[in-house]
């Protein structure tokens, strides 16, 4: 890694070799969807993010993508331009699958 110290505050060490990430033993628990930006400003969806729980002005089967994140490195995300639409892969959340707080489920919003 450039840039990195290998001793003192904020040293980076690392064990020689390659690290899968995202591994998942169920098929199951990894997919991809296809993603389109249908608003009309910008759209970014963070590596830890409930994907149900996304910009309303993505449109993607979010019943399919219930308990599932992007398959990206934590602390990244993907920008989704207007009217753009990709293909992605995703992942499971561990545990139970869930992420609350994050959005209020539609008949709760309605409530309000």
């Amino acid at each position: 890694m450039a840039g990195t110290r290998d001793r003192g505050p904020g040293a980076v060490r690392v064990s020689a070799g390659e690290r899968e990430l995202n591994v998942r033993e169920n098929p199951d628990e990894t997919a991809t969807m296809t993603i389109e930006n249908t608003g009309d400003r910008p759209v970014q969806i963070g590596s830890h993010i409930h994907l149900p729980d996304t910009n309303a002005a993505l449109d993607f089967n979010r019943s399919r993508a219930e308990g599932f994140r992007l398959d990206i490195p934590a602390g990244t995300s993907l920008r989704f331009e207007p009217g753009a639409s990709r293909t992605v892969h995703i992942v499971s959340l561990g545990g139970r699958r869930r992420v609350p707080g994050i959005r209020l489920p539609l008949a709760e919003a309605g409530d309000r």
